[in-house]
């Protein structure tokens, strides 16, 4: 258990369900207009701000794609790298997503499931921080931050900020486990 948890007086096993919880909200949040999620707020506005934000007409003021924050290019090594990852794990591409599977809305929902054992198993810290380092780490901060900062963000600035920070945590916790910090 990490220092932060035990001070709150929560236990390992509260903490994970929590985390996957932070992965499956963001996912939602990004995967689509979320207009149930925002009842009170125009739903034709957060709409429309999805659109320009992440899909525009021709391309989004964002692009959340491993890939392309990686390499500047959609469909590339990075989505390869990461087919092949999820292969192995028995993870298949469900019917009907357009979307390539590294959007950072799959990699949430991948980390929530491999925390919740989603895929056959709960998944080690160790192995989650692996999936973690290759898939997110490289890229999903500075995502977050796009998101954070972009132009046409109203409601998605502050999923953006959410985000980030979550990020941060993540990717902090995952050294501290690695160099065996508690």
């Amino acid at each position: 258990m990490n220092l932060e948890a035990a001070n709150l007086g929560i236990d390992d096993g509260e903490e994970d369900s929590l985390r996957a919880d932070m992965y499956g909200f963001l996912a939602s949040l990004l995967r689509s207009e979320p207009a149930k999620l925002a009842g009170s707020l125009d739903n034709g506005m957060i709409r429309n701000e999805y659109v320009e934000l992440f899909v525009g007409v021709g391309r989004g003021e964002v692009l959340p794609f491993a890939s392309y924050y990686l390499t500047g290019f959609l469909n590339d090594r990075p989505l390869a790298n990461l087919r092949g990852e999820m292969d192995a794990i028995g993870i298949k591409r469900a019917e009907g997503v357009r979307e390539p599977e590294d959007h950072i809305a799959s990699l949430f929902d991948i980390m929530s499931g491999l925390i919740r054992g989603d895929f056959g198993r709960v998944y080690s810290v160790a192995e989650q921080g692996t999936f973690f380092a290759k898939h997110i780490h490289p890229w999903g901060q500075l995502l977050m931050r796009d998101v954070e900062e972009a132009k046409t963000a109203i409601f998605y600035a502050p999923v953006g900020t959410m985000g980030r920070v979550f990020l941060e945590i993540e990717s902090k916790a995952f050294e501290m486990d690695l160099t065996g910090h508690e």
